[in-house]
């Protein structure tokens, strides 16, 4: 299987949280559309220093990040960031990568924009059995 790549837009939510009680208005809500690596390895969206900057994220916390060669780097985790891809939303945290490195669209964020991989056509899809709204597993008693 080849490299998968998705176009997504990553929005700054406290922007949105900031325009949705006319604080800030609809234009200055910073977004950025960008090209991201399908990751199923990945648990967290990544992105580099220049988005961070870009959008005007917040350091929330550092974390332990580990590369796919096995290098252990020391990372801001940064958000909250809202993820849109076609019909569907997800608002997750980022590690931030130094320099200029490629997004990576992780674990966390495919599963809450309830999408499926397809290895012969190469890109990312929105899941067939739901295809209108986002569909997430709830496990509970009901008795």
């Amino acid at each position: 299987m080849g490299l998968i790549y998705a176009d997504i837009e990553l929005v700054n939510g406290s922007d949105l949280v900031l325009a949705k009680k006319k604080h800030i208005g609809e234009d200055e809500i910073r977004r950025m559309d960008v090209k991201a690596l399908v990751d199923t390895g990945a648990m967290h969206l990544t992105i580099n220093e220049t988005i961070k900057d870009f959008l005007g994220l917040e350091v929330e916390e550092r974390r332990k990040g580990r590369l796919a060669d096995g290098t252990v780097l020391d990372v801001e985790l940064t958000g909250p960031i809202k993820v849109y891809f076609k019909n569907r939303t997800a608002l997750v945290r980022a590690m931030v990568l130094p320099g200029d490195e490629e997004v990576l669209l992780g674990a966390i964020a495919l599963e809450d924009l309830d999408v499926l991989i397809d290895p012969v056509r190469q890109e990312l899809l929105v899941n067939p059995a739901s295809p209108d709204i986002a569909m997430s597993t709830l496990k509970g008693f009901r008795g």
